[in-house]
């Protein structure tokens, strides 16, 4: 019997894939699993008995990756689950800077008593003309999921896509249309395009990405659009490129107070992943991890531990191993199951940066008591019985 809590609501057509063996508490700290959206963990107290975080969505900067880690907590994600959602708000957020369709729609409900509109509004339009898109050069920074399919709408809307990521993913570049010329530097993009859509996570090296010395390389007038994350812009510098015209519109959907008192800002309320799709998607991804981990010892779509997918147990036993990434760790794992005569069947090891771990099959059934033993070593994180 597993126990897991909601952090916020999670759709009903992801709750409802778990089976009789969950029980819901709304006690984090007797939760086997945690399922959360956007509610911020970071000055949680984290119990020992919490194996699984799953955030239904992409971004993680809520959760505290790191202390999750080295109390050999995975946390997953569900890249891909909303990007559909993300993608659609990328083509009326395109439409919208190119035309001024909120001006229009503004000055509309202005004369809302106007007798005379019909006649007015052809003398009114001009001052909201725009431009078309097709043709125009566009440059997708990212590409992930969500930037794949940017990439790709963009394209059929007949513009001239140029794509850079610096770790694009063999499947991403096959999913990718065959009219997206790749770049290698960001500095390709920045010299070229007439717009600019960052789809990146928030790390260490791209906070801030787009500042003053990006801007400087840019064509005078170019257009940001950030579907992504607040921070990937520094608002200072983005607030200087928009009053001097370097930047002729920014789109973004992280409004905060600096970015709304900017002029020729376009800001939504965080839509990116607001569609009843996408939350459906998010939460049945989720939940689905969740019960391979829980169930299987399996681990997909982690974003402080490895991947690492033993498929279904078919032994008598199988244990895992959350532990730091060291010499001589395996050696230590194994030298446990050979002292208390235990055969392993299959073992997979994987590891990611500082943290690895270990699925182990056995030909005997897993005890409490290999358990404690394999606990007991220097820098095992955490051990779970499966079977």
């Amino acid at each position: 019997m597993f126990k897991y809590t909601c952090l916020n609501p999670i759709a009903e057509v992801g709750l409802g894939n778990l089976t009789d063996n969950y029980v819901k508490t709304d006690d984090a700290a007797d939760a086997d699993a945690i399922l959360v959206r956007s509610a911020a963990m970071h000055d949680m107290e984290l119990s020992d008995k919490l194996c699984a975080v799953a955030r239904a969505g992409a971004g993680v900067n809520n959760i505290p990756l790191d202390k999750c880690a080295e109390k050999g907590i995975v946390v997953f994600n569900t890249p891909g689950a909303n990007a559909n959602g993300v993608k659609e708000l990328f083509v009326s957020s395109i439409l919208l800077a190119a035309r001024d369709i909120v001006g229009g729609i503004e000055w509309t409900k202005e004369n809302a008593d106007n007798a005379n509109i019909s006649k007015d509004m052809e003398k009114a339009k001009k001052q909201f003309a725009g431009t078309e898109i097709m043709g125009k050069k566009i440059g997708v920074i990212g590409l992930g999921a969500i930037g794949v399919l940017v990439a790709n709408v963009a394209n059929r809307m007949k513009m001239d896509v140029y794509g850079v990521d610096p770790f694009l993913s063999v499947n991403s570049a096959l999913s990718l249309s065959r009219d997206v010329t790749i770049v290698k530097s960001y500095e390709e993009i920045y010299k070229t395009c007439d717009y600019i859509t960052i789809h990146v996570p928030l790390l260490e090296d791209t906070k801030g990405m787009l500042n003053k010395a990006a801007f400087d390389q840019m064509k005078d007038g170019v257009v940001i659009l950030n579907m992504a994350r607040d921070t990937l812009v520094n608002d200072d510098d983005m607030k200087a490129a928009l009053e001097s015209g370097k930047v002729a519109k920014y789109v973004t959907d992280f409004p905060n107070p600096a970015v709304m008192k900017m002029p020729n800002v376009i800001a939504t309320p965080h839509l990116g992943a607001s569609t009843a799709e996408s939350e459906d998607n998010c939460a049945v991804m989720a939940v689905d991890e969740i019960r391979n981990f829980m169930e299987n010892g399996n681990i997909i779509n982690s974003v402080n531990f490895p991947n690492c997918d033993a498929g279904v147990p078919d032994t008598k036993g199988r244990i895992t191993v959350a532990h730091k990434n060291v010499p001589k760790m395996i050696n230590a794992l194994t030298n446990v199951f050979s002292d208390e005569d235990i055969n392993i069947a299959h073992m997979t090891n994987k590891s990611r940066g500082d943290y690895a771990y270990c699925i182990f099959d056995i030909d005997s059934e897993s005890t409490q008591s290999l358990a404690d033993k394999l606990s007991a070593i220097d820098g095992v994180l955490k051990v779970r019985i499966i079977k």
